[in-house]
């Protein structure tokens, strides 16, 4: 039952818990930098998509490459050699997890419809609501998000209790 831990974090942050956050797939204990959810990165999402279409597009398992430890689909040949030219421009920020909650200092889930790419780096958010939050001073939340990363970065999400003030 720690898996529930980072959920009751995200409803005391008035974060969305949504389905994907209980999928036996996403991966909590054994993915501590990346967020995994259905065997892949953004939940299958084709990372380099957001940059080259400006929409989350799913992925193919046709399509995929190994970063990090971790699977990452991709809608082409194209998108998937873009990204391993080059993961750092194309992977979301703070190893896929919500930016708001980083911002917060936790590591919560993201919907990949959830988006916003700021200076050429993707930040994915953990609902639309959420996204709202966070278009609210996207400057401060980056900045605090940025800090909290070099802390929480290699914490386990169920580890993450308290929300981290700044």
């Amino acid at each position: 039952m720690s898996f529930l831990k980072p959920v009751l974090a995200a409803a005391l942050l008035g974060l969305t818990a949504l389905p994907v956050t209980l999928s036996p797939n996403v991966a909590l204990a054994d993915e501590i930098t990346t967020y995994v959810s259905h065997g892949a990165a953004i939940g299958g999402t084709d990372p380099v998509a957001y940059f080259t279409e400006g929409k989350p597009v799913a992925g193919s398992d046709a399509y995929t490459a190994q970063h990090d430890g971790v699977t990452w689909k991709f809608a082409s040949a194209e998108n998937r050699d873009l990204f391993t030219a080059n993961p750092a421009k194309y992977a979301p920020q703070y190893g896929g997890y919500c930016a708001f909650g980083a911002a917060m200092g936790f590591k919560v889930p993201v919907v990949p419809e959830a988006w916003k790419i700021v200076d050429g780096k993707l930040y994915l958010n953990n609902s639309l609501k959420v996204q709202e939050r966070f278009n609210e001073d996207v400057p401060g939340h980056i900045r605090n998000a940025d800090l909290n990363w070099d802390i929480i970065r290699d914490k386990k999400p169920e580890d993450l209790k308290d929300p981290i003030v700044r």
